[in-house]
Order: structure tokens, then C-alpha cells, then sequence
């Protein structure tokens, strides 16, 4: 088949042997998924060994990462796109509440007390050891060229009128 950038491949079956001469024939959207669910499983499985999940990291950096502190509105809208569910944010700052890494102000916005900024840069150092695990053997440049081909295949299919939205 002749494609309009030029390149002639078929599309083949999702093959997890393919060698490298077969990958431009196989499906993006197999590969991506087998690699977000072996990244999240490795990274959800490190940070239980702590007691931390990653919605619970999520929400301490998005506390603490902003100009001004958010209320648990904001901080529920913008992180439940990432979410395993619509209510999942929100039992996570009821989570975090009830440990006291966050603390509620009298205008009913979040705050880290210092136990939760504590484990916040704990949940960093151990996301910087995963992703250094994860990144072995591959250059920045490497990982750079993948994310723009990604970043790139989103573009093309967000023009063709389906938009992808935020995936976790």
C-alpha cells in the first residue's frame, strides 16, 4: 500500500516477536498500550512498597505546583482525565486528609502539610530511580524522537476530527 508520505508498508498483525525489520508494520496503538500498562504496573507496584499510589503523588504535586493553592474542585477537575474513575480523585484527597500530608485552609483550599511534602519528594526520588530504570539504554534524543512521533500520530488523528483527549 502507498501512503501519502511516500512509504509503502502494510499494516500487520500486533506481533510482540516482530523483529525490527517487521516494527513500521505494526499497529502504534498495540505497542502503546503494552507500554503504558508495563510503565504503570512498574511504577504502581514500586510505590506500593511505600504505601503511595500514583493518584496520591499526583495530587501532592498538584498542590504544590501551582501559583496559588487549589481547592479540592480544581484540584478533582484537572486530575480526574488521568483517573482509573470520575470519583477516584476525590477519595484520594480524602486519602490524603485523613494522613495528614494535606491540610485545608479556612477559604477551602489544599495545602501540603510537612508530612506531605515529605513524602511528596520521597514519591519524586523514587519516580526519578523508576524512570532511569525505565530509560535504560535509550539516549534523550532517543526518547525525544519517540515522544515527537507520538506527539505527531495525536496531531494527525486530532485533524481528521477525533480528537484523542488527556490518556493516563
Amino acid at each position: 500500500m502507498e501512503l501519502p508520505n511516500g512509504i509503502t508498508t502494510d499494516q500487520a498483525p500486533a506481533n510482540p516477536a516482530a523483529t525490527d525489520d517487521m516494527l513500521a508494520t505494526q499497529p502504534v496503538g498495540y505497542w502503546c498500550g503494552l507500554t503504558h500498562e508495563a510503565v504503570t504496573r512498574h511504577l504502581r507496584d514500586a510505590m506500593a512498597k511505600t504505601d503511595v499510589t500514583q493518584p496520591q503523588y499526583w495530587v501532592l504535586n498538584r498542590v504544590n505546583g501551582g501559583p496559588a493553592a487549589p481547592s479540592r474542585e480544581e484540584v478533582v477537575a484537572q486530575l480526574t482525565p488521568l483517573a482509573d474513575g470520575p470519583h477516584e480523585i476525590a477519595r484520594v484527597v480524602d486519602q490524603l486528609l485523613h494522613r495528614d500530608w494535606l491540610r485545608v485552609d479556612d477559604g477551602q483550599c489544599l495545602h501540603l502539610t510537612d508530612a506531605g511534602e515529605a513524602a511528596r519528594v520521597r514519591m519524586g526520588e523514587l519516580v526519578t530511580e523508576v524512570r532511569a530504570e525505565v530509560h535504560k539504554g535509550i539516549s534523550d534524543e532517543e526518547y525525544g524522537a519517540a515522544l515527537k512521533v507520538l506527539r505527531k500520530m495525536v496531531a494527525n488523528v486530532e485533524a481528521h476530527g477525533a480528537p484523542c483527549g488527556v490518556h493516563r
